[in-house]
């Protein structure tokens, strides 16, 4: 039998892994046994400028585009028919033909602290080396520990263990997510109070691209996660309002308790001396309500902060 669609992905194993889960869900719910999976949804790996770049940071070189942008080419002119991404690396604006189908159930959405010698953040000597490439962590990790030295690690997750076990860093900040879809959790020495230091929009959880036009297919709805997708909303309605590129130290973490959404955002400088937070509930939440309160919230921090958002 040939294939029914053909899904684009990143090659880092974090991405195939991610994608992989996905793979399976999608045969199954075309109606086909997931062992299958290969052959009905097989992947196409599509190598992005953002894994080609590895001795800078994303603001320095072009922003979140740069891992997504030959995967859209590819769903636009016909190669694949559905891509899959880490939700967190998606700038907050749509490509005009491509629509985000379907938000899966989200994974955790937390930062998670990874260190040979130390249990917390706070348990770093003064002047330790806290390896990220994220402007959010950097800025979050200051504001919490001002003291520390930290120094830029890039690379995919394996990448990036290694440079922390050669004393590159004293301990690094990652996503949760990435580290418990690889099989790594006991490397998670603890985690990051989402409360306290709201993760980055979306983080954890996976978008499924298809092309505009391709919206009416049955797959779709079995995939689709509504809770995830009101929290989804309402983070990325944060980031849309405050600036929906690397260029600024952003974090939205929304949770779901019953009929009520919370939402926590937060914007921040470089240095992470300056924090703008707004926190707000809503009861019973659906996807324009949940989106709009992101967006007024992002709002009212950029109206307060100005200019002081752009940290480069």
């Amino acid at each position: 039998m040939t294939h029914l669609l053909k899904i684009g992905t990143r090659g880092s194993k974090l991405a195939t892994t991610q994608c992989g889960w996905v793979q399976r869900r999608i045969t199954a719910a075309l109606g086909y046994d997931p062992v299958r999976a290969d052959e009905i949804a097989p992947l196409k790996i599509i190598v992005t400028q953002g894994d080609r770049i590895q001795d800078r940071r994303l603001i320095e070189a072009g922003g979140k585009q740069l891992f997504t942008k030959e995967i859209e080419e590819s769903l636009l002119n016909g190669d694949v028919d559905v891509a899959v991404h880490s939700l967190k690396d998606m700038p907050a604006e749509d490509v005009p033909g491509l629509s985000l189908c379907a938000i899966p159930v989200r994974e955790d959405p937390r930062d998670a602290f990874v260190s040979v010698n130390y249990q917390t953040l706070a348990d770093l000597p003064k002047g330790a080396k806290l390896g990220t490439a994220s402007m959010r962590r950097q800025a979050q990790a200051l504001a919490a520990r001002p003291d520390l030295e930290v120094v830029m690690i890039r690379g995919n997750v394996d990448t990036r263990l290694k440079k922390l076990e050669a004393g590159d860093c004293d301990a690094l900040l990652l996503a949760a997510a990435g580290l418990k879809r690889l099989g790594l959790e006991e490397r998670i020495r603890s985690y990051i109070d989402p409360d306290l230091f709201p993760n980055a929009p979306g983080q954890g959880a996976l978008a499924v691209q298809c092309r505009t036009a391709d919206l009416n297919q049955d797959w779709i709805s079995k995939l689709h996660h509504p809770e995830t997708h009101l929290r989804i909303l309402a983070e990325r309605g944060a980031l849309e309002a405050l600036e929906a590129s690397c260029r600024t130290a952003v974090g939205a973490y929304a949770k779901i308790d019953g009929d009520t959404l919370s939402l926590f955002v937060e914007a921040l400088t470089a240095d992470g001396q300056t924090r703008w937070q707004r926190r707000e509930t809503l009861a019973n939440p659906t996807p324009q309500t949940a989106h709009a309160l992101g967006l007024r919230l992002g709002h009212s921090i950029r109206e307060e902060a100005g200019d002081r958002l752009i940290v480069a």
